[in-house]
């Protein structure tokens, strides 16, 4: 690696053949050196999972000048652990995450592998940006993000980002209506409402598959989840202190 270029660390949690991931590859490429782990299987919904029972292993599958793919068995916070710790003899000046196949706005942040990568990056002082697309479908259209995804890099990699804090962006999926613009933007007060299909096995145990609606009961203007229902795309800044700060002088137990 040179020291020209800003270092760009790539991730996903759709596994390291997914559409979204290459197509982030592909526009990463132009703006740094690039290197990219990814687990060799589909980890959503892995949260900040990390692997503590089975031993990680990594394969190099491409190595050229600028760029470098590794595989892992491990899970998006891994695959960022890995880099700092051992597979990168420097600090990224980035880590990009995505894009993901489906919506990581609002309550679904907390189960995301994706944006987990992001904090994980945060943790070290290390910029990171979560991008989603708002389609779940494999063959998803991505020709409408470029331009978008580009300028939300470019300018951190140009301001950068105080050392605890990620950026989670959410993309509209492809239509016949341009997208209007970025907004900045908070987290949607919304939630899933699960419901569980109960089943039987030919031995006539229970089993359950787990569905579920998403309910936003947030009806406020500066949501992510309005903007993305207006076709802009969202961004909301998020960093990994759960505190709930407004409650701690509150709460007295003497």
């Amino acid at each position: 690696m040179t020291n020209k270029k800003p270092l760009i660390l790539i991730t996903n949690d759709d596994g390291i053949n997914a559409p979204g991931l290459r197509k982030l590859i592909s526009l990463m490429r132009p703006l740094g050196e690039v290197v990219v782990i990814a687990s060799e299987k589909v980890m959503s919904g892995m949260a900040h999972a990390v692997t503590i029972q089975t031993p990680l292993r990594v394969t190099l599958v491409k190595e050229e000048e600028g760029y470098t793919e590794y595989m892992t068995n491990g899970t998006p916070s891994d695959n960022v652990k890995l880099a700092k710790y051992q597979l990168l003899d420097k600090k990224p000046d980035l880590v990009v995450s995505g894009i993901n196949h489906g919506s990581n706005a609002s309550i679904n942040i907390i189960y995301s592998g994706t944006m987990a990568a992001v904090l994980e990056a945060t943790i070290d002082g290390i910029p990171g940006i979560g991008f989603s697309l708002l389609d779940y479908d494999h063959k998803a259209d991505f020709s409408h993000v470029d331009e978008f995804v580009q300028r939300i890099v470019r300018k951190v990699l140009l301001e950068g980002m105080p050392d605890d804090i990620g950026l989670n962006v959410n993309i509209p999926r492809a239509s016949d209506t341009p997208l209007k613009g970025v907004k900045v933007c908070r987290q949607a007060k919304a939630r899933w409402v699960e419901d569980f299909d109960a089943r039987k096995d030919p031995y006539g145990r229970n089993y359950y598959w787990m569905t579920g609606n998403f309910v936003n009961g947030d009806p406020a203007l500066d949501t992510d989840q309005k903007a993305l229902e207006e076709n802009y795309v969202s961004v909301v800044p998020v960093h990994v202190d759960f505190t709930a700060h407004k409650y701690v002088e509150k709460l007295n137990f003497s």
